[in-house]
């Protein structure tokens, strides 16, 4: 048997080490246009930072040590350049002599990746406007700074190579700023948990340009001006696009496969696309979202190995299935961990969900042990059922086991309310007897039970003024006066079983602390002496942190950014 695969990244070298180890006598042959082979897209952002300081570091294998291993035929700067079905080949040039060649397959597989998004706007091409996705983009980024020594970087894109990219820069001592045209950094996050990215990324002295549309690229003054939809340009000495990516299925349309979202490439759960002896993989590829069930398309490392992995069982006679992806994914914004899982709450509704969510601030492990952080959390779920949809969490030490435990969860198909029954290590320097994980599934409970009814920031709005409703703040004095919402008065809940004559009965309490927690405690006391009460979801930290950035952002697209 013969296999040819296309692409010799991440589902496709892991495609050709799974096909070795289960065929010993089958003819492998990868072909990548460029000129590495199993690199780490991820670490690109750090090696031009310098926290990776070894290029070769970049790269977990070279052809030599493929072959050595797993006797696999890697052929870099090899561009296959059409797929021909009905003669099941592959026309290929040599990138390096120029030759071009016809190779046979029994079974094909693609894994061409996915390609940065470069919109058709003026300017585009420009020596010092560069995009990053291959090893060969990262050297060219590297050398640009290490010759020119830019003070100043505009980013365009808000999503993970832009923020990873923006802290390695702003740590060399460049002057950046992010532009881009949605309202927040990261769309995997809701707004409200992007927040808490922006204040992190503000306060690293980075600027954010949020609502703004690119409209092309003008050499001026020695460095680059950005131009956008009716404001001023912004001037850099070099320009990043980071927009996002878009499936590399220029192949397989060209051999009539049939492609589905963003032009990516359809595939069953075998990978097998929709002609026989053709499999696809990685970024490319269209794929079930395991949450919503819907066609999604998630670039992310971890899918694009494991369908590597699948393809090969399958051409060996297997019966793997790919079950879906959910976008578990984290991230380092300097001192900060982001971190997400399944749906947000956004598209959670956009899918056509009942979606609610409870947000908690817990600390990263025992209050009484020191050096503990606080963290947020928001855990999505579906009302009735109680379905767990999704996670977010950002903060420091103990996002990323938190997350995994909550993707874990969705995949074994928890409920919300059954995180409270998981069995999670517990020590003081480590977690809380009641982990955070647990905290979130207590809270649901709570609310499907209705021990708690809550009130959530995009209720802020709608809350009635005209004394109809209490607004009730039961913080301490100190904190009230370090802060508060206006008209909300202060009794603090030690003290509310004394002063509850203060409140007059028949109105609904809407009631806030700092995190959410004595407030909770708060509207049991009204609860249980017969006022109706509303607990604010995740407290008066919470709501000052996305209140202030909704008010930097708005005034970002009026003034061009914020300061």
């Amino acid at each position: 048997m013969k296999v040819i695969i296309v692409g010799g990244v991440a589902g496709g070298a892991t495609a050709a080490a799974r096909l070795r180890r289960l065929d010993e006598q089958a003819e492998i042959v990868v072909f990548e246009r460029s000129g590495y082979v199993s690199y780490a897209n991820c670490g690109l952002p750090y090696y031009i930072g310098g926290i990776i300081e070894d290029p070769e570091a970049l790269t977990l294998q070279t052809p030599e040590s493929f072959f050595a291993r797993f006797r696999v035929d890697m052929r870099v700067r090899h561009e296959v350049t059409a797929v021909h079905p009905e003669r099941k080949s592959v026309s290929v040039k040599n990138l390096e002599t120029g030759e071009e060649f016809e190779e046979c397959y029994d079974k094909l597989i693609l894994s061409p990746g996915a390609k940065p998004t470069q919109p058709k706007l003026p300017g585009v091409g420009l020596e010092k406007l560069f995009t990053l996705r291959t090893v060969e983009d990262t050297f060219r980024i590297k050398d640009y700074i290490n010759t020119h020594r830019p003070r100043s970087a505009v980013l365009a894109g808000g999503g993970f190579i832009s923020l990873e990219l923006a802290e390695n820069l702003r740590e060399l001592g460049m002057e950046i700023t992010i532009v881009q045209r949605p309202r927040q950094l990261m769309n995997p996050f809701d707004p409200d948990m992007a927040a808490f990215i922006h204040g992190e990324v503000r306060r690293h002295g980075i600027r954010l340009a949020l609502g703004h549309t690119v409209e092309g690229f003008a050499e001026k003054g020695g460095g680059v001006d950005v131009l956008l939809k009716d404001e001023a340009p912004l001037h850099a000495d070099m320009v990043v696009l980071a927009i996002g990516v878009t499936p590399d299925a220029a192949l397989a349309k060209e051999a009539g496969l049939e492609l589905g979202l963003k032009g990516s490439i359809v595939v069953n759960d075998r990978m097998e696309t929709s002609v026989p002896d053709i499999y696809a993989v990685g970024d490319a590829v269209q794929v079930k979202h395991y949450v919503t069930g819907q066609d999604a398309v998630i670039s992310l490392a971890g899918p694009a190995n494991k369908q590597g992995r699948i393809a090969a069982d399958n051409i060996c006679g297997g019966d793997s299935r790919y079950s879906g992806s959910q976008g578990s994914s984290v991230i380092k914004v300097f001192d900060l961990t982001a971190a997400a899982t399944g749906v947000n709450e956004t598209n959670a509704r956009k899918a056509g969900l009942d979606a609610d969510a409870v947000i908690l601030s817990p600390m990263s492990h025992a209050g009484y042990y020191p050096g503990g952080r606080l963290m947020t959390m928001k855990v999505v779920f579906e009302r009735g059922t109680c379905r767990l949809l999704g996670a977010q969490i950002v903060g420091y030490e103990g996002v990323d086991k938190r997350i995994d435990v909550l993707s874990t969860a969705i995949r074994a198909g928890l409920t919300a309310i059954q995180l409270k029954d998981l069995d999670l290590a517990y020590a003081p320097p480590y977690s809380s007897a009641k982990d955070p994980v647990n905290m979130a599934g207590f809270m649901v409970e709570n609310l499907a039970k209705g021990v708690v009814k809550q009130w959530r920031m995009e209720d802020f709005s709608g809350l009635p003024r005209d004394g109809s409703v209490t607004l009730l703040d039961v913080r301490t004095p100190q904190e009230y006066m370090g802060g508060h919402i206006e008209g909300f008065r202060l009794i603090p809940v030690d003290e509310l079983r004394e002063r509850l004559e203060e409140l007059e009965r028949g109105k609904p309490v809407y009631v806030i602390c700092q995190s959410g927690l004595r407030s909770y405690i708060a509207c049991r006391i009204l609860a249980g002496n017969g006022f109706d009460a509303y607990n604010f979801a995740g407290g008066f930290r919470y709501y000052d942190a996305v209140a202030n950035d909704r008010r930097l952002v708005e005034r970002s697209t009026i003034c061009g950014m914020d300061k």
